[in-house]
């Protein structure tokens, strides 16, 4: 195991974030379904650990996104499918969180998300998961509470994209490296994160043995970014 993917938070140089790769989710925002992988890339500084907390800007309305992540635990460059299991080093929990009022302007404008998606605090990310532990990636439930109320609770078999085409896909574009996130969407009923809020998530397997855990708490930002309409 690399062990600049075991520590990929502190080490790792770029987290790549899949969009629109549940049809739900999709659908839910009224977004077309991709006919390939699509993707938007989010700084190493938004990550947070679990029992930390995600700090909303002033003005914005901050969604969350529960995720399956894997960590690139070798490099390459386009790598094909048949291969790309041979790259990944294991897997981690994590929450794309999303400024929406934001990137709804943005995107209507025709310009790039990276504040949308690029705020201090907007990746929690959960505990480094050795492949070996996780039989089938794409059998695995993502669950997202919110105060003890479930908001998301889906399954990676709904992926529309699988791992290895996204691994394909990707480092067809750019060279991916150890320690690199892949995030690889979220499934449907993402929603509104409020100061106060406390957040927990959970990744599962089949059996219904849970694998990795990841809670954080909201808070309003003092100071910074200010949204304006």
């Amino acid at each position: 195991m690399s062990s600049i993917a075991a520590a990929f938070v502190q080490r790792g140089k770029k987290i790549v974030a899949i969009g629109r790769n549940y049809a739900a989710h999709a659908k839910e925002l009224n977004n077309a379904t991709p006919k390939e992988p699509f993707f938007f890339l989010k700084p190493t500084t938004s990550y947070v650990s679990s029992g930390g907390r995600v700090e909303i800007p002033r003005g914005i309305i901050a969604h969350h996104e529960v995720e399956l992540g894997l960590i690139i635990g070798k490099g390459g460059r386009d790598i094909p499918k048949a291969n790309a299991a041979a790259h990944i080093a294991g897997y981690t929990l994590a929450v794309d969180m999303t400024a929406r009022n934001l990137q709804d302007k943005v995107k209507k404008a025709g310009l790039p998300w990276s504040a949308a998606k690029g705020f201090d605090t907007f990746t929690p990310i959960g505990p480094f998961i050795p492949k070996t532990t996780v039989a089938d990636p794409h059998a695995l439930r993502l669950s997202l509470k919110i105060n003890g109320i479930t908001k998301q609770d889906g399954t990676t078999s709904d992926m529309i994209f699988r791992i290895p085409r996204l691994i394909e896909h990707i480092s067809s574009i750019m060279t991916l490296e150890e320690g690199d996130l892949i995030l690889t969407g979220t499934p449907e009923g993402v929603g509104e994160v409020v100061p106060g809020d406390k957040v927990e998530c959970s990744l599962s397997d089949s059996n219904g043995e849970e694998l990795a855990a990841l809670e954080f708490t909201a808070a309003a930002r003092e100071g910074g970014y200010e949204f304006q309409a």
